[in-house]
């Protein structure tokens, strides 16, 4: 398991953050949330919030083979029970190939220290699947 220390230094502000964003959703209607997160790197992120998050199904992905690793061992040494196995998902391809999620299913799509080191084409690549694949009233929520 990767540990970045940025990761570990930031992960409670943004918890912060996105439980205010959970605590609304769910207002909205009973179920699970369903979230992707996009480069979700190391995996740190992705356990810490499905964890502080059980009302959540937390989806992890990365392009980096390396990272998915990364993100099971978390998954599997933190026994997160609502964090699916990770995908690989290149965001700079169409929604399409985005593991098989489909249109408006999304209650939360997260991307975490991407766009600043991505090239742009991933930053556009994840604005479109965000129109496509978020429900109506769902959020991008963008960090770094």
């Amino acid at each position: 398991m990767q540990a970045p220390a940025a990761a570990e230094r930031n992960k409670g502000p943004i918890l912060a953050v996105l439980r205010e964003y959970v605590g609304s959703a769910a207002h909205a209607g009973p179920g699970v949330l369903r979230v992707l997160e996009v480069g979700a790197g190391a995996g740190l992120h992705a356990a810490h919030f499905a964890l502080a998050l059980p009302q959540t199904r937390w989806q992890p992905s990365d392009i980096d083979p390396r990272a998915l690793r990364s993100i099971a061992a978390y998954a599997e040494a933190m026994q997160v029970p609502n964090m699916l196995p990770p995908i690989l998902l290149d965001v700079s391809k169409g929604w399409e190939t985005w593991g098989g999620t489909q249109p408006a299913t999304l209650d939360l799509l997260v991307s975490i220290n991407m766009m600043h080191i991505a090239e742009l084409r991933c930053t556009e690549g994840l604005f479109k699947g965000a129109g496509v694949l978020l429900k109506p009233g769902g959020v991008l929520f963008t960090y770094g």
